[in-house]
C-alpha cells in the first residue's frame, strides 16, 4: 500500500511542475517554497492514506473478487 502512496505523492508533484512549467513558474509565491498552508495539507492527506480500510469495505471487495 505504501508504493500506492508514494505513487500518488509523485504524480502530486509532477502536476505541480507541470503547472508551474505552464505558468512559466509564476506561482503566487517565491520559488522554492511551499506554501503556508502546504504543511498542514500533506499531513492531513498521510493521515488519511494512513486509516485502515473499514471491514465492510474489505468485505465488498471480497465479495466483488468472488464474483470475477
Amino acid at each position: 500500500m505504501k508504493s500506492d502512496k508514494n505513487k500518488v505523492g509523485k504524480d502530486c508533484s509532477d502536476n505541480a511542475e507541470l503547472s508551474s512549467q505552464q505558468t512559466g513558474g509564476k506561482s503566487g509565491h517565491r520559488t522554492g517554497q511551499k506554501p503556508e498552508w502546504a504543511n498542514g495539507l500533506r499531513q492531513l492527506y498521510d493521515s488519511v492514506v494512513e486509516e485502515p480500510l473499514p471491514d465492510s469495505f474489505k468485505d465488498l471487495l471480497a465479495r466483488l473478487d468472488d464474483k470475477s
